[in-house]
């Protein structure tokens, strides 16, 4: 089991917890996990797909611009928060693993712990279109 800073393991322990669907990766960008809620918008469970390096997820789920054109893994949030450190937002569609598309929005945030260290960054999204 790989170790993990304690703000790592306290976000997943929040996420785990939330109803909206969330994404925590490492200062590298590798997805360390996702919750139930983003389960269900992606298709796939987090125990089936694993942890996953950023060229993995942010090519997997097809994510698009409004006019359908694939987004490259730079121009997702939470990739521009692992390069800026800084929290980001966005908007687009992505196609579930089960191959729905769906409209999302995207908030991603640096974790940054009490010693000012980078730990990694959470993404909490949500379907724009669910009532």
């Amino acid at each position: 089991m790989s170790v993990h800073a304690l703000e790592i393991i306290l976000s997943r322990q929040l996420a785990d917890s939330l109803s909206v669907p969330v994404f925590i990766v490492d200062p590298e960008g590798n997805l360390l996990f996702y919750n139930p809620a983003a389960e269900k918008v992606l298709g796939r469970k987090f125990e089936d797909t694993g942890p996953m390096p950023v060229g993995d997820w942010g090519t997997s789920f097809y994510p698009r611009d409004e006019e359908g054109n694939l987004l490259p893994p730079e121009a997702l949030p939470l990739v521009e928060t692992l390069s800026r450190k800084q929290p980001a937002h966005k908007t687009f569609w992505i196609d579930s693993l089960t191959g729905k598309s769906t409209k999302i929005s995207v908030t991603a945030i640096p974790i940054i712990g009490r010693s000012h260290e980078f730990s990694g960054a959470m993404a909490i999204f949500w379907d724009t279109e669910a009532p």
